[in-house]
């Protein structure tokens, strides 16, 4: 994902996120900062609390959010 990702390829990834909670699979989320999105890194958490909240019925957090390098990752697990 992208910190600035528009809402239907939003819903896109999370209907595929949904499927692999159901089939009792991990999901790592990652976002990518490219150029000056470096500077917005609050974007991209927040982006990553919606992901957190949209999915707290389903999954847990494993692993926080955490950023390397340009990108910022996220470890879910099916509950």
């Amino acid at each position: 994902m992208r910190p600035n990702i528009d809402d239907h390829d939003y819903e896109v990834k999370a209907k595929a996120m949904r499927r692999f909670f159901d089939e009792g699979d991990k999901v790592k989320v990652t976002l990518r900062f490219r150029g000056r999105e470096m500077a917005y890194q609050d974007r991209g958490m927040a982006l990553l609390e919606k992901v957190k909240t949209d999915f707290e019925d389903v999954a847990k957090v494993e692993q926080m959010p955490k950023l390397e390098g340009r990108q910022m990752m996220m470890v879910m697990a099916p509950r």
